[in-house]
């Protein structure tokens, strides 16, 4: 259950029915500079709101805000110029996969935002219903449900896309804050039969130049990791944001209770999801026995097709 308000020009989401929390609708890509302007109109709005989180923005890092808070992270690579990240700041593998990319074929560009990249990335969305383990939210979408949801945020955008030839087989939708201080990857998907031209690397090294063409200091990509323990095991993924440069930034993530029930819950824990309640070993056997459940029904659907 969710509901969307504007707030001081803001929209916000609010998430849950046994606890009702408010966040940004682009939370980490758009955030909170003024927050007692905002929980003000959130106790105006005439909607029960029991919680309202927010992360505070780069570069500070240092709580600046008395209210309750626990610690988020950010995969961030602090920029100056193209040429600094390129032979400072990402490792040999990474650079030669990039390199690679462009061997193959590869060709990355800005692109505009029209009916060609929208059935594009409709094409790559649908190309196969399971990614990292676990089911692709974006595939069976309709084209028009992805032109809805790809043209939001359109003036802080730029897409920019991975061609073989006339084929679209990646993108990414680079999202700006109001300040353009960051720069955040809202989206960044590659073709899995692609995997082998390292499109995705291409991409992250466009999206470097963009930023620094633009003087963005600070790219995106999500949160390092998702894990409550700073020296869990790095999957894949993480592997790949470390090796291009990615550094873990920890950040306050604020939460501030707008009733009594907020407050209570937020004390007892029940903001969180419950895999952060269990045991960083215990975590990671859900992770695995999930992973392997998807697999085989991706390959029961795969052999009763």
């Amino acid at each position: 259950m969710s509901s969307v308000l504007d707030i001081c020009g803001k929209r916000i989401r609010v998430r849950g029915q046994f606890l009702r929390i408010a966040a940004l609708d682009a939370d980490g890509y758009q955030f909170v500079d003024e927050p007692e302007s905002i929980l003000q109109g959130l106790r105006k709005s005439g909607d029960r709101i029991d919680l309202f989180c927010f992360l505070q923005k780069l570069p500070e890092s240092k709580p600046k805000y008395s209210y309750p808070m626990e610690w988020d992270n950010l995969a961030a690579i602090p920029l100056s110029t193209f040429d600094e990240w390129w032979n400072k700041q990402i490792g040999f593998k990474a650079r030669n996969k990039a390199k690679q990319a462009e061997k193959k074929g590869v060709a990355v560009r800005e692109v505009p935002f029209d009916d060609a990249l929208v059935h594009g990335i409709w094409t790559i969305y649908n190309e196969c219903p399971v990614r990292q383990g676990k089911p692709f939210r974006h595939y069976g979408k309709s084209v028009e449900m992805v032109r809805e949801e790809e043209s939001s945020y359109l003036e802080q955008s730029v897409f920019i896309g991975a061609f073989l030839g006339d084929e679209l087989i990646g993108f990414v939708k680079l999202v700006s804050n109001e300040t353009r201080s960051q720069a955040g990857l809202m989206n960044i998907v590659s073709m899995i039969q692609h995997r082998d031209k390292a499109p995705t690397n291409a991409l992250v090294a466009q999206a470097v130049r963009a930023c620094a063409n633009r003087q963005i200091p600070y790219l995106v990509y999500s949160s390092f990791n998702q894990g409550k323990d700073k020296q869990e095991e790095q999957n894949s993924l993480s592997d790949f944001k470390e090796r291009n440069g990615f550094q873990r930034i920890d950040l306050p993530r604020y939460y501030v209770p707008l009733t009594r029930w907020g407050a209570i819950a937020f004390r007892l824990g029940l903001h969180k999801k419950f895999t952060d309640h269990l045991p960083q070993p215990v975590a990671a056997k859900v992770r695995d026995l999930r992973n392997s459940w998807y697999n085989r029904k991706l390959q029961s659907a795969a052999e009763a097709s």
